[in-house]
């Protein structure tokens, strides 16, 4: 049962932007049609509708990416590799596994509101698919809201001919998605500036010493290396890192 209800969220986070188009339109083909050979012999054939659901479900891993916290995350620790002066550590299979699992454990309220208004009644056969999907979205419009900023939603309603917002969940969610994508950017590279501001320093205060020193050939990334990592790990960095992460989507706040 957890397995498809996993599933189905993975369905509801695709179909949150284009199942309201969906439920407007007539989809109630077959999925397959059967005919008879005038020698007796039967074929069946594929419909046009699951070659629609098939070629959604390519949509899916772009849709949770970037529809939920995953992408301020990695670019935060692209930008914190980058102020380390390392190119290979951690690895990227490393930060993108780190993503995965603190997106899993940011996204876990949404997912529990998702599941209780919309999975589990679907599971029972108390909603239709469309009503699931309408309903399930709702947790998510309201989480990428929270972190969209009203200048970038203003941005993309007006590019979208939509003159006055009004109340921001009205608006379809093909633009929520694009202001709530770019919000999550400005953010991660808000955040990623602080982080680095501080190993800047120390390469700054190593170039200048092995300058004055008159040890030009002297790499100064080599020497101020083991200074930041010695600092973050003084500061317990990634304790410091993942909390204010999480605090920026409002876990933990007092």
């Amino acid at each position: 049962m957890k397995i498809h209800a996993k599933v189905l969220l993975s369905l509801i986070l695709f179909f949150a932007f284009v199942g309201s188009a969906l439920a407007q339109q007539d989809l109630s083909l077959p999925a397959f049609t059967l005919s008879t050979n005038p020698d007796g012999s039967q074929e069946y054939s594929v419909t046009l509708q699951i070659l629609i659901f098939m070629t959604a479900l390519s949509f899916i891993p772009a849709a949770i990416i970037m529809m939920t916290s995953f992408t301020r995350i990695v670019v935060i620790m692209a930008i914190l590799r980058q102020a380390f002066g390392l190119q290979q550590t951690p690895s990227n299979q490393v930060i993108l596994g780190l993503t995965l699992f603190l997106t899993l454990f940011i996204m876990t309220p949404v997912y529990n509101q998702v599941n209780e208004i919309a999975i589990q009644p679907y599971l029972n056969d108390q909603l239709t698919s469309v009503e699931a999907i309408d309903k399930g979205k709702e947790p998510l419009r309201a989480f990428m809201l929270a972190q969209t900023r009203l200048k970038d939603l203003n941005t993309l309603a007006s590019m979208a001919g939509i003159e006055d917002i009004g109340e921001p969940e009205t608006l379809p969610m093909t633009v929520i998605i694009p202001s709530f994508i770019i919000s999550e950017l400005k953010t991660a590279f808000q955040i990623g500036f602080i982080l680095f501001i501080p190993f800047l320093i120390i390469d700054l205060v190593v170039a200048s010493i092995l300058m004055a020193m008159g040890m030009m050939m002297l790499s100064p990334m080599i020497v101020s290396l083991p200074f930041k990592l010695m600092l973050f790990v003084l500061v317990d960095g990634w304790n410091l890192v993942i909390g204010t992460i999480a605090t920026s989507y409002g876990l933990g706040a007092t």
